[in-house]
């Protein structure tokens, strides 16, 4: 394990030099694993980068997270800026796409966020805070990024669902009711980042420093977004809707003065009620990882715990039950 990690690190070193024509790198150090992507730090001449290294077997195409990035830091998100993408190609790179961005110092965990003094002030400035960055991510002009799909969420969820074999009644319930309640067409189709929520973004006491974790972002109906948002597991125990920050009067007044676009309470309630269903399939699709024996996991297990949670959630949901 130790020689990998260092081979890893001497990747680091090499990608960095290569991209950045660096001439002084210090030693990279890991920050907490993802999913599809291992994540480094270290300072290059002087200034302080992080280093995304995409994991085998991520399919996905990283250079157009690299350039969604570039365009929502253009757009004005506040966001980590690109200073290079290399390919997997790259003779450098190890066979591991990666991006290399400044490095943006702040809080990401959500329950100290909600809950330390320290981001006491925070707190009162980011519903307006987040939902100015959802507006401003909702205005990037897609013909930058002219590798993003649309994705329409309800097809793919089943076709999961169908996949895994599993029966799930309640989510069988959602499924009808989303079809049976499927607002008018939205009128835009808009960069969604796919992920916006607390953990997601940096903060510091000052208010909003950085939205990141941009890998699934797609073409889409900005209320998705603002759906994903108001998920009750992304509260982390807070009574507020709204990422345990805001209410939802508060981000629809805060998100139409940015965008000049008013939010329609029962098209956002229909977007929760797909947001808590897409929850819960990702815990299934985890646990059935876990159980399938692909990879053992204490984690894996425990998230798939929580499909009784995401079930309760959409029982209060269809019923009209918001808390």
């Amino acid at each position: 394990m130790a020689s990998a990690n260092a081979s890893a690190q001497d990747h680091v070193v090499a990608v960095v030099r290569h991209a950045l024509g660096a001439t002084s790198v210090s030693e990279p150090a890991q920050l907490t694993n993802g999913a599809s992507r291992e994540t480094w730090t270290c300072t290059v001449d002087g200034l302080d980068v992080v280093v995304q290294r995409q994991r085998i077997g991520d399919d996905r195409d990283m250079s157009i997270e690299a350039e969604v990035l570039r365009a929502a830091w253009e757009a004005g998100v506040p966001a980590p800026e690109v200073l290079a993408f290399v390919d997997g190609d790259a003779g450098v790179s190890g066979g591991a796409a990666t991006i290399i961005t400044n490095r943006v110092v702040g809080e990401t965990i959500a329950r100290k966020i909600l809950r330390d003094d320290t981001y006491r002030e925070t707190r009162r400035r980011l519903p307006g805070e987040l939902a100015g960055a959802l507006a401003r991510v909702h205005r990037i002009d897609p013909a930058q990024v002219p590798g993003l799909v649309q994705i329409d969420p309800l097809p793919a969820l089943r076709e999961r669902l169908d996949h895994l074999g599993e029966p799930h009644p309640t989510f069988d319930l959602a499924f009808e009711w989303l079809t049976q309640n499927a607002p008018v067409q939205s009128s835009r189709t808009v960069v969604v980042h796919g992920d916006f929520r607390l953990g997601n973004v940096i903060v510091d006491a000052s208010g909003l420093r950085a939205v990141i974790d941009w890998e699934l972002a797609h073409l889409g109906d900005p209320m998705e977004d603002l759906g994903w948002m108001c998920v009750p597991t992304w509260r982390f125990g807070s009574r507020l809707p709204v990422a345990g920050v805001g209410t939802r009067e508060q981000l629809f007044a805060d998100y139409a003065d940015e965008c000049g676009v008013a939010v329609d309470p029962e098209v956002l309630r229909w977007w929760e009620v797909s947001a808590i269903l897409r929850w819960g399939m990702i815990c299934v699709a985890q646990a059935f990882t876990h159980t399938s024996g692909l990879v053992r996991s204490h984690e894996l297990a425990a998230i798939g715990r929580r499909v009784c949670e995401t079930e309760h959630d959409l029982f209060l949901a269809l019923d009209g039950r918001w808390s």
